[in-house]
């Protein structure tokens, strides 16, 4: 820490240097610390007593404290002049207010799990919805359940269409077989078993099994590409552009899951026939496609060419503007989206997480389910092995993408609330009210199961195989200009945020 005095201000520069050939300067504790807080590079005005009560890393620097306090005050003045002009819903008891408070929190505690565990944000902010629902911090009643499914939708809006931006034409093109056998087959074999033994484990009947099949077998870029990058850096599975191959190819899984889940979702809470129902879902109607927001009203008439035609939309503009010189999912469009998504992840997380409470849930459901998901994922660590023939890799490669697929989390969380919303709703797919509630009860669930199981499984497994079984190229790609995971994943003209 450098410190100079300028006409009495006192003026701080925080700089700490961990080299191996040097004795390091900082214990176990403050290099912990600096997971959460890091160093100070911009001058700042800092009280000549400030680090001597708050010493840094246990405590943040002064400019971070004051633009934390600052951001607080902030929050405080909204909520003042929302009080004053709304009243009752913003009060201390209100239900907008605790609504804000949960995904103001999850944003927090996600942060502060990335930071510390290295594991994806989105666990920790799905740990803070549950959290908060079971100790009562948060009321979810009818008067804003509109709004709650409504912002839960616009998120999936942002997850499609970042999907759709970030498909490069040129790489599927060139890999289209390699895409197509491992974003296909892998989520077939996974969406299939899932069916059964949900329908024998779990006594779902076995359309509400492939409905859950459908949204369980989604994998998770935004929990596996960070983790694939970091194993890039240093020249891991670069040599084949396996990061590239697998992000592709779990675009295709990701848009798959979603238009089978949205058919099959579709055709049961719609009246007559199923086999019209499918037909009917699929055709496309005036009109339809024309702006994101297509999605929400298209999903009220039970089609789904809406979710489908947000992402064929950005995937055509990405390849028309790659075109023009704009680099996939680096133009400001997907910047737009980019920034969206920072703002709507806590509230798609959080709020999935609040519509589980746990006193409600069957533990032969959590065991059962439990068993049911851990054996599907085997299964399909197996099926990607046997499956990856003609696709250049080796026995190691072919057993790490295996190992790979098994991470679950944002489409799980978009999707799994949905048929429970609809039965809430007072729609019917053709059973009793009470076993549809049941059966609706059962995917939510099995959808927050899964991402609480299989995300920090996935990272983990990838953080600890990748390098045993990738190859490692002698002299990596440099990336001492990279600022961030997502500026390397520009650089492959990909999104990762399914």
């Amino acid at each position: 820490m450098a410190q100079k005095t300028e006409e009495g201000i006192s003026v701080r520069v925080y700089t700490f240097v961990d080299d191996k050939d040097k004795t390091p300067d900082i214990n176990w504790w403050q290099k912990f610390c600096l997971r959460c807080h890091q160093p100070e590079t911009t001058p700042s005005s800092e009280p000549l007593w400030w680090g001597n009560v708050f010493p840094f890393p246990i405590f943040p620097t002064f400019r971070q404290t004051a633009q934390q306090i600052c951001i607080i005050v902030f929050f405080l003045l909204i909520w003042g002049i929302l009080f004053a002009e709304i009243g009752e819903p913003v009060s201390l008891n209100g239900e907008l207010l605790s609504m804000t408070l949960l995904v103001i929190a999850s944003y927090l505690v996600g942060w502060i799990w990335l930071k510390v565990t290295t594991l994806p944000a989105l666990i920790g902010m799905l740990l803070t919805g549950i959290l908060f629902q079971n100790l009562h911090l948060v009321h979810m009643t009818d008067t804003y359940r509109q709004l709650n499914q409504d912002l839960r939708k616009i998120a999936l809006v942002i997850i499609l269409m970042r999907a759709g931006l970030g498909l490069n034409a040129d790489v599927l093109k060139k890999h289209y077989i390699a895409v197509l056998q491992l974003g296909l087959l892998p989520w077939l074999v996974e969406c299939v078993a899932i069916a059964v033994m949900s329908h024998y484990l779990l006594s779902l009947p076995w359309i509400w099994g492939f409905l859950l099949g459908s949204m369980i077998a989604s994998v998770s870029p935004a929990v596996v590409v960070p983790c694939l990058f970091r194993l890039r850096e240093v020249g891991y599975g670069v040599a084949k552009g396996i990061p590239t191959l697998l992000l592709a190819a779990a675009s295709i899984d990701d848009s798959v899951s979603v238009a089978v889940f949205a058919i099959i979702l579709n055709a049961m809470f719609s009246s007559g026939s199923t086999t019209f129902n499918i037909i009917k879902v699929n055709t496309p109607r005036r009109g339809m496609g024309q702006n994101v927001t297509s999605v929400i009203p298209e999903n009220k008439r039970g089609q789904i060419c809406g979710p489908l035609a947000i992402v064929s939309s950005g995937f055509m503009a990405a390849y028309f503007w790659e075109k023009q010189g704009w680099p996939v999912n680096n133009n400001p469009v997907s910047n737009l989206f980019r920034i969206l998504w920072i703002f709507f992840e806590p509230i798609l997380f959080a709020f999935t997480g609040a519509q589980v409470t746990l006193s409600a849930l069957d533990p032969d459901v959590i065991s059962m389910g439990a068993i049911c998901l851990l054996s599907c994922l085997a299964l399909r660590v197996i099926a990607t092995f046997l499956i990856s023939f003609g696709c250049g890799l080796n026995s190691k490669e072919k057993l790490f993408i295996g190992l790979t697929w098994m991470a679950k989390a944002t489409v799980q969380a978009a999707l799994g609330p949905a048929a429970l919303d609809l039965v809430k709703s007072g729609k019917s797919a053709g059973d009793t009210h009470a076993n549809e509630e049941i059966y609706a009860k059962t995917i939510l669930a099995m959808s927050v199961l899964s991402v609480v199981i299989s995300a920090p499984a996935g990272a983990i497994f990838i953080a600890l195989t990748g390098p045993r079984l990738l190859s490692k190229e002698s002299q990596p790609k440099t990336i001492e200009t990279v600022e961030s995971i997502e500026t390397i994943v520009q650089e492959n003209g990909m999104s990762t945020d399914l």
